[in-house]
């Protein structure tokens, strides 16, 4: 029963979940521009409504196919299966995993986000992994980034790049990593895990290379990890786009930028309905 607390490091690890809730056909007949994941957990609803409403509308950019899906895994107490359940039949925007939703497994629920894109929607030209208390400037990110495509629609991966850190062996941070987990002493450039954006053909990548990497609980650094078994350099965004910290509001600020992190649900909404009102003043 071990295995799903997420502790074993057999090679099946992420393969060993199964889907409780799935959107197998939600890309059936199209290959979208761009899916977004969005990490969460089952009391943050809020935060999924406003984002629902906000920034990952799937109608944001017009005349760009947007696929929205929330990523969770299971509550300790069972809590909620049934309230959940119902959110999933109303939005139809929700995959959930049955490993416990834990700190120590957002790995899991990243691989499970990957393993979507690579079983059922490997058509998508991009997609980016998100938090829920991120906010997205999905318009920003789609025209500035994204639209003139870059060159590579392959092996393409770009967020707030972390490269040179090394393992925190301090056990009092939330960034500690034992020895025994991880006995190496310093880690491949990653992305911070609060926003990046990769080609839609890396899914597949990472999936395969999870099979044989030794499951570490830093999400962004394990990311990183399977894109160097794959050879895949990440690509340095433009100055500032994804930011790790709050962005104090302004609206000429917030048209510039990709992400901003720590915002309330009541933020998602307020700044992007002053984006909208306000696109054209700057």
């Amino acid at each position: 029963e071990n295995e799903k607390s997420g502790n074993k490091n057999t090679s099946t690890l992420t393969q060993s979940f199964t889907f409780i809730i799935n959107e197998e056909e939600k890309c059936k007949d199209k290959a979208p521009f761009l899916v977004l994941l969005i990490s969460t957990t089952a009391t943050e609803l809020q935060h999924r409504n406003a984002i629902r409403k906000t920034w990952g509308n799937e109608a944001a950019v017009p005349g760009v196919d947007i696929i929205r899906l929330f990523l969770l895994g299971i509550e300790t107490k069972g809590a909620n299966e049934e309230v959940l359940l119902r959110e999933s039949e109303q939005y139809r925007d929700i995959i959930q995993q049955d490993f416990l939703d834990t700190y120590n497994n957002l790995t899991l629920k990243t691989l499970m986000g990957m393993r979507w894109v690579a079983s059922y929607c490997s058509g998508t030209r991009f997609a980016m992994k998100t938090d829920t208390d991120v906010f997205v400037n999905t318009v920003h990110l789609i025209e500035k980034l994204l639209k003139p495509l870059p060159p590579p629609t392959q092996n393409y991966f770009t967020g707030f790049l972390m490269r040179g850190n090394t393992p925190i062996r301090n056990k009092n941070s939330k960034w500690y990593i034992s020895e025994e987990e991880f006995p190496g002493n310093r880690y491949h450039p990653f992305c911070s895990g609060t926003g990046y954006v990769f080609s839609g053909d890396l899914a597949a990548k990472i999936i395969k290379a999870s099979l044989t990497i030794k499951f570490i609980h830093l999400e962004d650094v394990y990311v990183g990890f399977c894109l160097n078994a794959n050879g895949v350099e990440i690509v340095p965004p433009p100055h500032s786009l994804f930011n790790i910290h709050k962005v104090p509001f302004s609206p000429c600020t917030y048209n510039k930028i990709i992400t901003s992190h720590h915002i309330w649900p009541h933020e998602h909404i307020l700044y992007w309905e002053t984006l909208q009102e306000k696109k054209h003043t700057c």
